[in-house]
């Protein structure tokens, strides 16, 4: 599986952003989709993920309300919906997929390369 993210950029507090990650290869095998994010200086961390099916989404407490993550099955896109941003939201943005519960739950199957995502004051 391959996984190319974009739509990273420059913006500023309070505007929005959308992330796209395309996947290309053995998506069949696809059991979930994440988005992950490393803050220099810090530790890759969680965001947000979403089954298969779409039916079920989870999200850091630091993004509920603010971050949506949904996905396109025509695309093979996964989107990631960036409202109300903040400058602690400064990251590398990261897709990744997942073949089997345990990796969606753990340790990601596939990475894709990272998007910028840097939010002024």
């Amino acid at each position: 599986v391959q996984l190319q993210a974009s739509g990273g950029g420059l913006v500023q507090a309070g505007d929005s952003l959308r992330l796209s990650c395309a996947a290309s290869g053995r998506t069949s095998s696809t059991y979930g989709m994440g988005w992950f994010r490393q803050a220099p200086g810090k530790e890759r961390e969680f965001v947000a993920r979403i089954t298969r099916s779409g039916l079920s989404t989870s999200y850091a407490e630091s993004v509920k309300g603010r971050f949506t993550i949904s996905r396109d099955d025509a695309k093979n896109t996964v989107y990631l919906q960036m409202n109300s941003l903040k400058p602690e939201d400064t990251a590398v943005y990261y897709c990744a997929s997942a073949t089997t519960i345990r990796s969606y739950y753990g340790e990601f199957d596939y990475w894709g390369q990272g998007t910028l995502v840097t939010v002024s004051s």
